[in-house]
């Protein structure tokens, strides 16, 4: 190997673990739910790319509507699914799809795209 070829395939794999460590390892910043006057935990989550903000705090026992305004036309956006709740639905470009549910257990949660590409989490205190 001579030296363009090492500098070049060294490169390669210190982007491919800078990839890995932002997907699967970099911190990300909870926002909670914010509560209206009648009990409901609302949240506005924008899809582009990712989910705005990935990581959710809602309340165990409350009623919670999370508001997906999917803002692009890709297709790995196109479907959000939330296994351990059986929720799986679609999110049409450039729309807001409503999805609510009842949290009954404190955990983690998680959700993602339908190819499971894009991830995030719902954490339920």
């Amino acid at each position: 190997m001579d030296t363009a070829e090492l500098i070049v395939t060294t490169v390669g794999l210190g982007l491919a673990v800078l990839v890995i460590w932002y997907f699967f390892f970099a911190p990300h910043q909870a926002v909670s739910a914010v509560t209206s006057s009648s009990g409901v935990q609302q949240i506005d989550v924008t899809v582009k790319g990712g989910y705005s903000p990935d990581v959710i705090e809602v309340e165990h026992g409350k009623l919670v509507q999370l508001n997906f305004y999917r803002d692009e036309d890709a297709s790995c956006s196109e479907e959000i699914v939330f296994p351990e709740f059986n929720i799986r639905r679609e999110l049409p470009a450039f729309q807001t799809t409503l999805i609510e549910l009842l949290p009954q257990q404190a955990g983690r949660f998680s959700f993602s795209c339908g190819m499971g590409m894009l991830r995030g989490s719902l954490v339920v205190k």
